[in-house]
């Protein structure tokens, strides 16, 4: 009948609102009960979580030749390294650099020792000849000088004219050795000065290359020290391996740590500094 089914409806719709309205209650009351807590006193601690590694504060560095600069070799790259972590002895073979540069330099300087050698000679022959020349020139004049001087003796019997002429030609005989004899002084210091400026770049170049033998043999790079080997790192982060370069300012190709005193090295982000106290 619809006075009963109006009747019906309206009680399940009255059942309804009341599930509705106490379970909602229940679920908030829940949720509330879910982030209540006690408070308590005690210590308030921040943590900030970073990344970093663990190094010695110690280490003997394991470089290669210290006078790369010196024989105008400024760059070179790594060909050998043994692995990172082997315990090496002192005097065990660490690493190898290339040598294709200091070979080109090698031979460069060779040649320019060769030709510094060739002048050096030349120089000295010169020297020899022009000095035997100029000491024959002046026991020449030396002679004529001494016939002028008998000419002019054996003329003073003669014509005014003629002993005139006869001092004329002694004194120029004169004049002429004493200025041969200012000459090879001369010419003596010229060799001097010429021989001391070509030896000096024979030494120069001698030098040179008992530098770039040096830079060579240093090449082979061996352990300084007993220890362990940690790569080094370049200016970037990364760390030194086969094929990295080594440079004259920074020849380090790796490290032994002292182990008995680490420390932890890491780097915290700009926003995070603020939350870190001693």
């Amino acid at each position: 009948r619809p006075r009963v089914l109006v009747s019906v409806v309206v009680a399940l719709v009255a059942l309804v609102a009341l599930v509705l309205v106490f379970g909602g209650a229940d679920a908030s009351d829940s949720s509330t009960a879910s982030i209540a807590t006690k408070v308590k006193s005690g210590e308030f601690r921040v943590i900030v979580t970073t990344t970093g590694e663990l190094r010695a504060r110690k280490a003997v560095q394991i470089q290669g030749p210290p006078n790369m600069q010196a024989a105008q070799v400024y760059q070179t790259r790594i060909s050998t390294l043994v692995p990172e972590g082997t315990v090496v002895k002192e005097g065990d073979l660490v690493a190898e650099l290339d040598r294709s540069a200091v070979a080109g330099k090698f031979q460069e300087v060779s040649l320019a020792l060769q030709k510094a050698e060739a002048q050096y000679t030349q120089a000295q022959l010169d020297s020899t000849l022009n000095l035997a020349t100029a000491r024959e020139e002046i026991r020449t004049l030396e002679l004529a000088l001494e016939e002028k001087r008998i000419a002019r003796d054996q003329s003073k019997y003669e014509a005014p004219s003629i002993r005139r002429q006869a001092d004329i030609e002694h004194e120029k005989a004169e004049r002429a050795f004493a200025q041969a004899k200012e000459n090879y002084v001369t010419k003596k210091q010229q060799a001097i000065a010429k021989m001391r400026e070509v030896g000096s770049e024979l030494e120069r170049q001698r030098n040179q290359l008992n530098i770039i033998q040096s830079v060579m043999g240093g090449f082979t790079i061996k352990a300084p020290a007993p220890g362990m080997v940690i790569y080094d790192k370049e200016w970037n982060g990364r760390k030194k391996v086969v094929g990295s370069q080594v440079s004259a300012w920074d020849p380090t190709v790796a490290t032994l740590p002292d182990l008995t005193q680490m420390e932890s090295v890491t780097y915290v982000n700009e926003i995070d500094v603020r939350k870190i106290a001693v």
